[in-house]
């Protein structure tokens, strides 16, 4: 199970995201930055982030820890922004928390240079899961004491907002084009030599089993909270074992490559630049 704790102050809404996040400090003394049961984009984004971040961490990925937040709605009663009183209220009870990295920089490829093969697995891991939300208007990636984390996971495994469609997932194209790591000559091959034979049905089940139940009870469609495990174990295998549909694609964008971006200084995100937050 993923490790359980008790929000006791909201410190900030993250106001990068779509979804309004917000950083949090909870009895563990801990810092996260909580996405929350009541946000416009539902429940399943909060499923896609353990999914998705947890599947990167059992294939040696680097992710910031990942647990369930229990939020007393009554934390915002202090807040001046009605919106965020209103998202706590709605959110009392089991949120999504991602532990704060003090001190941490968007990653800047052009300023830390990943490798080929970490590149080539983080690129891999994407087009497996279908994240196109890591590219260079958004790398979704921080380096911390020298070394690169994985986050928000959210628009990953898009089927889950259209169940329909998860028959087509497993062959979908890839579009790695404006990925934030092909400037560092991924190594594609060497990925898929060692991550693929990892996807095993014993490991994506390990990985779904520790989304609590009540985030996949009453999906439409569905009848139980394992048949919606089913449908992402059914996608997810597919995707492994379909890879000739969707690798060549990734592996001639890797070769083209790309213009490279005007350099930018890495700088702080929005959710580590609060002043006096962390620990």
């Amino acid at each position: 199970m993923l490790r359980h704790i008790t929000a006791t102050r909201y410190v900030t809404p993250l106001r990068e995201g779509g979804s309004l996040p917000g950083l949090m400090e909870a009895d563990d003394l801990g810092t996260y930055a909580v996405k929350f049961v009541a946000a416009g984009q539902g429940r399943s984004v909060l499923v896609n982030e353990i999914v998705a971040g947890e599947l990167a961490r059992a294939l040696g990925l680097p992710v910031p820890e990942i647990v369930t937040v229990d939020v007393d709605g009554d934390l915002g009663r202090t807040e001046p922004d009605q919106e965020v009183q209103e998202l706590l209220r709605g959110s009392a009870g089991r949120n999504l928390g991602i532990d704060f990295l003090p001190g941490a920089l968007d990653l800047d490829p052009l300023a830390f240079d990943v490798g080929p093969e970490c590149a080539g697995r983080v690129l891999w891991f994407d087009a497996l899961v279908g994240n196109v939300d890591r590219s260079w208007r958004n790398a979704n990636m921080l380096l911390w004491h020298r070394s690169p984390y994985l986050i928000d996971h959210g628009a990953t495994l898009t089927f889950a907002h259209d169940w329909a469609s998860a028959v087509r997932f497993p062959a979908k194209p890839f579009d790695a084009g404006d990925h934030v790591l092909l400037g560092a000559h991924p190594d594609l091959d060497a990925a898929d030599a060692a991550l693929a034979p990892l996807v095993t049905r014993e490991l994506l089940e390990g990985v779904l089993a520790l989304v609590p139940d009540e985030w996949l009870d009453g999906e439409p469609g569905f009848d139980s909270p394992g048949a919606v495990r089913d449908t992402y174990l059914t996608a997810l295998i597919g995707r492994v074992a379909q890879r000739e549909q969707w690798l060549p694609g990734v592996a001639a964008t890797v070769v083209a490559g790309r213009p490279r971006p005007v350099h930018r200084e890495p700088r702080h995100p929005s959710w580590l630049r609060i002043g006096g937050a962390g620990r």
